[in-house]
């Protein structure tokens, strides 16, 4: 079982020169426990569910090109980039960066985007749900162009990029792992089975994750994709006053559902008591 560890929340005692050594602790702390995966949301506010829009947020890609400096193994990656923050031939060749730079050790994570709020208050147009859909399947099509070596131009609905050079290229063979998250059954899941290497859906229990699956593998029976070649991946929250033991039986019984990778979330990322249980939890799980 894969664990990783996810980074939501930079509200560390110490206001901004605070957050320097906490990501240092983290990054560390994550390489020496063994741990998969590291992630930072891609958003440019806080989000309601961690806190106050006012809370302090980084910048993704900068907070990854940061963390692969101070780490030599684990796997990085966005929990996830709205596809509309970003025109994708700039995106896929931010990830390559990160790709090259980390050697290797790159996800583009991108989803269909939501917080209208961000959007408005940045001035970045927030189109429909069926717009937003059709610039991510477009945005995932214009990546893989510029992984495949090709600097053809690209002719879409909504993006017409004319040359998608991109030198050098990412070290990842055949490309940079591409995680597209959410779990909406008649759309994103159909993209991740047309284009994805890896999922990502919240744990919202046995019966609700078995459904998910099954929705997956229907799609892939439709797009004559191989279901096992997708990594299905989930998001666990860690309870304030929780230890190692039931995490470790919970991802026991999440790779018995069919997940791989176990991403593990934290109140506070940096503290103590979870930097612990998330290295436990890597120790307990390494073998199942």
């Amino acid at each position: 079982m894969r664990i990783g560890y996810t980074i939501a929340r930079f509200d560390w005692p110490g206001g901004a020169a605070a957050i320097r050594p906490n990501l240092l602790k983290v990054a560390r702390t994550a390489e020496e426990g063994g741990l998969y995966s590291l992630w930072v949301m891609d958003h440019f506010w806080q989000i309601a569910v961690n806190g106050p829009a006012e809370d302090p947020m980084l910048e993704g890609y900068t907070a990854l090109g940061f963390l692969a400096a101070a780490t030599e193994r684990v796997t990085l990656g966005t929990l996830v980039t709205g596809v509309t923050y970003r025109n994708p031939a700039i995106l896929g060749k931010t990830v390559t960066t990160l790709d090259a730079l980390s050697g290797g050790r790159a996800y583009l994570g991108i989803g269909a985007a939501w917080n209208q709020d961000e959007h408005e208050g940045y001035g970045v147009p927030f189109p429909s749900v069926k717009e937003r859909f059709e610039r991510l399947e477009e945005a995932i099509r214009i990546t893989d162009a510029m992984w495949s070596g090709s600097d053809a131009g690209f002719e879409g609905e909504h993006y017409q990029p004319r040359r998608l050079l991109n030198v050098p290229a990412a070290i990842s063979s055949p490309r940079p792992r591409l995680l597209i998250g959410g779990g909406g059954e008649q759309k994103t899941l159909r993209l991740v089975a047309r284009y994805a290497d890896a999922c990502n859906l919240f744990d919202v229990g046995d019966e609700g994750l078995t459904h998910k699956l099954d929705v997956l593998r229907g799609h892939c029976e439709a797009e004559g994709r191989d279901f096992d070649e997708i990594e299905k991946t989930v998001l666990v929250r860690l309870a304030a006053d929780g230890t190692a033991k039931p995490v470790a039986e919970r991802a026991e019984r999440l790779r018995e559902l069919g997940f791989e990778h176990v991403i593990l979330g934290a109140p506070a990322a940096a503290n103590e008591h979870y930097l612990g249980v998330m290295s436990e939890v890597a120790g307990l799980t390494r073998d199942i």
